[in-house]
């Protein structure tokens, strides 16, 4: 096995307009987004990508059987537009192979004729929010307009750590290869996976693009989260206030 290997199901050579990164990361927001909008249109695998970065262990189906885990590429092909998405079970486990894997994803969307990159995540800010913005970053500041129009906010100092992993990555590294890149990110408390924020999130995705989908099954789990969000609250302001009666 080679330190990262991509596995096309065909020859194909047909272009994509733009990528779209939803790997796992905090509350799972991009992961969420982009498996939603790969399942609602339909969109074809065309690829897997294997690599001895991803964390050394198999993973079990429902049937007990192991496989490698592994990162998929998909391809929609719209009347006006065509995507390349990139999923999967992992980001890399060591700072060289994000580096290395992001390189292999943007020569990848290079081959392809991708123009612009669109990296998708969480931004945890460590509790329950209620108004969840969508945060932005660009790799220009000539999109910002455009991102800004889609709804989404550009904060100073937030996130203040930067952005980790592939969302960032893509950004950064796609500059040197000429992309264009944008990067969203729901507001998310970090602690569960997260519908609501990704909801968020595919409204501003959907308006950039100009491609909707129908978005019934993701808001059906962002309501049952919700529900479960102030089962929570209720719980912790009954305890609360079990605990001032008690001193009291």
């Amino acid at each position: 096995m080679h330190n990262i290997d991509v596995d096309f199901f065909e020859k194909s050579s047909s272009s994509c307009d733009i990528l779209i990164e939803g790997l796992p990361g905090v509350g799972q927001v991009g992961k969420l987004v982009a498996e939603h909008m790969i399942k609602e249109l339909n969109a074809e695998k065309i690829a897997e990508v294997h690599s001895i970065f991803f964390p050394p262990q198999v993973l079990m189906d429902e049937e007990g059987v192991a496989r490698l885990p592994k990162n998929e590429i998909y391809r929609y092909e719209g009347e006006n537009i065509s995507i390349m998405f990139l999923v999967g079970d992992f980001q890399s486990s060591s700072p060289e192979g994000h580096y290395l894997l992001a390189d292999t994803y943007l020569d990848l969307a290079q081959k392809a004729g991708v123009k612009r990159v669109y990296t998708l995540g969480g931004y945890g800010v460590g509790h329950l929010v209620d108004n969840i913005r969508v945060l932005a970053a660009v790799s220009d500041g000539k999109l910002k307009d455009e991102v800004e129009a889609a709804g989404a906010v550009f904060t100073t100092g937030e996130p203040g750590g930067g952005i980790i992993g592939a969302s960032g990555l893509l950004l950064g590294m796609g500059v040197k290869k000429g992309f264009e890149g944008i990067c969203l990110m729901g507001e998310t408390s970090g602690y569960l996976v997260d519908p609501i924020s990704a909801n968020q999130v595919l409204s501003v995705l959907s308006k950039l693009t100009g491609v909707s989908v129908d978005a019934t099954k993701l808001k059906e789990r962002a309501d049952e989260m919700e529900n479960f969000v102030e089962r929570v609250k209720e719980s912790e302001k009954a305890n609360s206030e079990e605990e001032l009666n008690y001193i009291g």
